[in-house]
């Protein structure tokens, strides 16, 4: 741990563990990194500088994080995971092991990715304006991305919606429904799966 970092009470930082480090471009220790209470931070994890993390933050061995993300209470990133920076995580987030997340992606609360789902940022990656247009994928509330799923760059998936394992998603999900296939399709409501009628029933009643 280095310089600028704020660590909350009852933290556990396991063996060869970085924070806080700077980016290349930044001054060791100019940027202050907090994390909240009851951190787990399992061993070979990187904390880049400059996060704002919440309580009870979890990671898996091996993580890393880049520079200047908003992190929220309750989230967990799985081993092998990547954050880069300038990311929006809100609470009750999980990304599973082996998912990529790239700059200028925002993933609401309650947001679930699956292992190994890899987000886009760049439409034309080595284009004249890319780093000038670079705009990750936004999951609205409780959306869900399955396993090897791929996101384009820009991609809203809606509230509640749920993105089926090795999906490619090229076009926006509509709020409360279920995507498959390459390209992604509608083939469902949420509603019709007896596992979320539940859940789909207390967001109706959340918005009221």
């Amino acid at each position: 741990m280095v310089d600028g970092v704020c660590l909350g009470d009852l933290s556990v930082v396991e063996d060869y563990v970085l924070l806080g480090v700077a980016a290349r471009s930044e001054e060791q220790g100019l940027q202050k990194t907090i994390i909240g209470p009851r951190a787990l931070i399992r061993s070979h994890t990187v904390v880049y500088a400059g996060n704002v993390i919440g309580s009870r933050f979890q990671t898996g061995h091996g993580v890393m994080i880049r520079e200047l993300n908003q992190i929220g209470d309750d989230v967990s990133i799985g081993t092998h995971s990547i954050v880069e920076h300038h990311v929006q995580i809100g609470n009750h987030v999980r990304i599973h092991s082996s998912a990529f997340i790239p700059e200028y992606s925002i993933l609401e609360d309650g947001a679930w990715v699956g292992p190994h789902v890899v987000f886009t940022n760049a439409l034309y990656p080595l284009g004249r304006n890319v780093k000038q247009n670079l705009r990750g994928p936004h999951l609205l509330r409780n959306a869900k991305i399955g396993a090897n799923a791929t996101l384009l760059p820009a991609i809203r998936v809606g509230r509640d919606a749920l993105v089926g394992a090795g999906s490619v998603v090229v076009s926006d999900v509509p709020d409360g429904k279920v995507v498959v296939g390459n390209p992604a399709r509608v083939i469902r409501d949420i509603g019709e799966l007896a596992d979320y009628q539940m859940k789909s029933l207390l967001s109706l009643l959340e918005e009221r």
